[in-house]
């Protein structure tokens, strides 16, 4: 059986993943989708250490794939790197990705971070409100209601605290799924790291408004078919 731990991304929860798991599930995959929370001036490396303790609960027999999207990409290859040896895939969805010593921030061009202190200094100073939907993308009306209700602040720490790789996560074999209407390269940054890349016409948040096209490209490691019908996928 084959596990996949989905981590969500910044201003997110687990509900970010609720339209990809039932087509998960059909196919007989388990899901675990650990809460990075939202309370609390937390940081990157406690991001990484909760996905560690969650890869933990996985028994050693079932093939394990860990999914990052967007923030959740260094979280996820820092938990990788902790637990080298109990994870199979790697997968990033539009994720932010980069060598030991690299934070979100360090990655991002010098508008976003201005912007994203800026937002933080406006309120208590270490949390960042939560931008509008449309900055992921999403537009259509019912959704972009459902998702403003649903995001939540974000703490500054997570996007300034320098990832620490120790090598071990360059073992685990990595792909990189991005979006092509992304304002940033998350696809080079993949690349730099030696990540096969797979192209998905969509904006930031896919899970959220095409969720069957994501879950094709989280079924289909090693580039066959796929055909959806009836919310069942079949090889």
């Amino acid at each position: 059986m084959t596990t996949y731990v989905l981590v969500h991304g910044a201003w997110h929860g687990p509900w970010a993943w609720e339209r990809v798991t039932p087509l998960l599930h059909a196919t007989g995959a388990r899901m675990l989708i650990p809460d990075l929370g939202a309370s609390g001036d937390r940081g990157l490396h406690g991001d990484a250490r909760t996905i560690a303790a969650a890869l933990d609960s996985v028994p050693e027999d079932e093939k394990l794939v860990l999914v990052g999207h967007s923030y959740a990409g260094l979280v996820v290859r820092e938990a990788a790197d902790l637990r080298p040896a109990a994870v199979d895939h790697l997968v990033l969805v539009d994720g932010w990705a980069g060598p030991d010593g690299a934070s979100l921030f360090a990655l991002a061009p010098d508008a976003f971070v201005t912007a994203i202190r800026a937002a933080a200094a406006s309120g208590d100073g270490w949390r960042i409100p939560p931008p509008p939907p449309a900055a992921f993308g999403v537009t259509d009306t019912d959704d972009a209601a459902w998702l403003a209700d649903h995001l939540v602040p974000q703490a500054l720490r997570t996007f300034t605290e320098a990832t620490r790789l120790t090598g071990a996560v360059d073992r685990v074999p990595g792909t990189a799924i991005h979006c092509r209407l992304a304002a940033y390269p998350f696809d080079r940054f993949a690349a730099a790291l030696g990540y096969r890349t797979l192209p998905l016409d969509g904006p930031h948040d896919v899970m959220l408004t095409d969720p069957e096209r994501l879950v094709r490209l989280l079924l289909d490691g090693r580039g066959r078919p796929m055909r959806f019908e009836n919310r069942k996928f079949e090889v």
